[in-house]
């Protein structure tokens, strides 16, 4: 063994321990949450608490369900804060925890500064995108969105911030990039991707940032571009649009809110979600749909029943 692997490893260790020492609370409600969480377990980093959405109505049946964090926070039998209101008395249970660091990764609602400002290293943000670039609520779709040309590799990445007081506006802690190829890729896909991405950052980023190893560097606000908020009409297409603008939807909105167009069977309004596309000589190829009331089927399936 070499004297340079003896300091690595040496080095390496001193870092675990500094991230064992520290109380770490995880705010977070989404499946990119649970991704981060999950990278973060596997580099052997859990937080001592995590603060999530209350249990809300879901799926047809409306039933209430807990969020996929609280899910995992269970299974990995960490406890919970899901507060509806982020008050004095959810600051009186927070401060009984006494976290020294606080990281945010899709937790869906903004914290306000009083909050942000308890934990003695501040808050940390995982945001899915190379800041500036592609501030606010959307950037995985909104990245699958923008004017890339179809089928290139594309450069994205992840960025650990500290949170100020403004929307992705603070100081960049750590970034790190990744060449996805053959873009765009579907929406799902890109979050798992930067989701383990940003996990991995923060077990590598974290001690060095409480030991006051890492400067953080202002952004570029010049260079800032914003991402819009989605809403359930955001996947509308019509099918004599621009062929690649209907593919992008597809891709980006494979979750939520999903590609759909609408057309006239039996003299109503059906709304019909697309789910698998292709683009051939400037074309799209709708592959797979999802009628309005029926079951996921091929296109074609779905033509022969309109004739």
């Amino acid at each position: 063994m070499d004297c340079h692997t003896t300091l690595a490893k040496t080095r390496n260790a001193k870092m675990n321990e500094t991230t064992q020492k520290i109380k770490i609370a995880f705010w977070g409600t989404s499946r990119f949450s649970v991704i981060v969480l999950d990278e973060m377990a596997r580099g052997g980093v859990l937080p001592a608490l995590i603060i999530t959405a209350p249990p809300r109505q879901k799926g047809r049946g409306l039933e209430i369900s807990p969020s996929e964090v609280k899910i995992w926070a269970d299974a990995h039998d960490i406890p919970t804060l899901e507060p509806e209101k982020l008050d004095n008395e959810f600051i009186r249970q927070l401060s009984h925890v006494n976290c020294q660091l606080f990281l945010i990764a899709s937790y869906g609602k903004i914290v306000p500064r009083n909050i942000l400002d308890l934990p003695k290293h501040g808050t940390l943000n995982v945001h899915p995108s190379l800041l500036p670039k592609l501030r606010g609520a959307s950037p995985l779709q909104s990245a699958i969105l923008e004017d890339v040309p179809v089928g290139v590799e594309h450069e994205t990445g992840v960025t650990i911030m500290l949170i100020d007081e403004k929307v992705d506006h603070g100081a960049i802690i750590a970034q790190e990039k990744i060449t996805v190829p053959n873009w765009p890729p579907k929406g799902l896909v890109l979050e798992e991707i930067l989701g383990a991405l940003g996990g991995k950052l923060l077990v590598k980023t974290i001690p060095l940032w409480v030991s006051g190893d890492i400067a953080p560097a202002e952004q570029n606000h010049d260079k800032a571009t914003f991402t819009k908020k989605m809403t359930s009409g955001s996947g509308q297409i019509y099918l004599d649009d621009d062929p690649v603008r209907m593919y992008r939807k597809i891709q980006a909105f494979d979750s939520w809110p999903r590609a759909y167009f609408t057309t006239t069977r039996n003299g109503k309004e059906m709304r019909v979600v697309a789910t698998e596309a292709h683009l051939a000589d400037d074309t799209l190829v709708l592959d797979r749909v999802i009628p309005e009331g029926k079951k996921e089927m091929l296109y074609t399936d779905f033509l022969k029943g309109q004739k």
